[in-house]
């Protein structure tokens, strides 16, 4: 039989509901106004009609249409996925090691590497430093034969101290009693990391692998900074491209199309969001538990 509530507890929870819808509301109404501003007429657009819903009198899908057929546009897509996907896995292979080195206490100096790592947290070195560090690494890979300049994103940004810290606390929670057994079995230090240490953590892991991938997926400065072959832009920095090109008066002198050309930017906005959109539903179900077991240290 459920406990009736009490008048406090009532009032708190429907406050703490209105609360929680209006911030939903506030969160989503930026991706609906894209949305409508997307496949609203011109008139509609340029004369700030669209508050909400699209413009149904003057509908058209031209702007998602000429995006679609935009070589330049799916080359930076392609040059997102490249990024996201490599540098996902190295970082995440870079953080998973260290987080299991810095996780056992028999490991020399290990409150001094512990120190060091939370001290790039505290004071970071600033961008001067950290790109003349990438135009070192980038020398470093043309010297071996390396051109490519999206791998220098990928390996360059692959370490971030809050993502091993996550994956250092849910390490120290797994029992050493378990860690023990496998040693006696014969587990290799391998072994122990690959066939215990992940599959009990893997909702912290998939925590940081959605951090990591939404890092790289919305990355734009240092892609900008680093990449100078415009067919090797990912995605953000082709959008920023856009958005000051349809900005430019001479860009846009003539237009004669049935959309406005911030309806154009709104469709690549859409379209850039739309993958995370579809990933975050698998793993949201981690994220709250994969923080919480990641970021308390008992």
């Amino acid at each position: 039989m459920k406990r009736k509530l009490e008048i406090s507890e009532l009032i708190f929870k429907i406050i703490s509901y209105t609360l929680l819808i209006i911030f939903a509301l506030c969160c989503l109404y930026p991706f609906l106004y894209a949305i409508s501003s997307a496949i609203s007429g011109e008139h509609a657009v340029e004369y700030g009609e669209i508050v909400l819903l699209p413009d149904f009198k003057s509908l058209q899908f031209e702007a998602f249409g000429d995006m679609f057929s935009n070589n330049d546009f799916w080359n930076s897509y392609s040059n997102t996925l490249f990024l996201t996907l490599y540098g996902t896995l190295w970082s995440m292979l870079t953080a998973i090691l260290g987080a299991y080195a810095l996780s056992k206490k028999r490991l020399l100096f290990r409150k001094s590497f512990n120190f060091f790592l939370v001290f790039t947290m505290w004071f970071s070195a600033g961008i001067v430093p950290q790109y003349l560090n990438y135009i070192a690494t980038s020398s470093v890979f043309e010297a071996i034969g390396i051109t490519d300049d999206k791998w220098l994103v990928v390996i360059a940004m692959g370490m971030a101290a809050m993502n091993i810290i996550l994956l250092r606390n849910a390490f120290e929670g797994v029992p050493s009693e378990i860690e023990e057994a496998a040693i006696v079995d014969g587990a290799t230090e391998m072994q122990v990391l690959t066939k215990v240490y992940i599959p009990m953590s893997k909702s912290t892991i998939a925590t940081v692998a959605l951090l990591f991938a939404i890092s790289r997926w919305n990355g734009y400065f240092w892609a900008r900074q680093m990449i100078d072959n415009p067919n090797e832009y990912p995605l953000q920095v082709f959008l920023r491209n856009q958005v000051e090109n349809f900005q430019d008066g001479e860009f846009t002198q003539g237009w004669n199309r049935v959309y406005a050309p911030d309806s154009a930017i709104y469709a690549l906005v859409v379209c850039s969001i739309i993958p995370i959109l579809i990933i975050y539903p698998f793993i949201q179900k981690y994220f709250a538990k994969g923080v919480n077991v990641g970021g308390v240290k008992e």
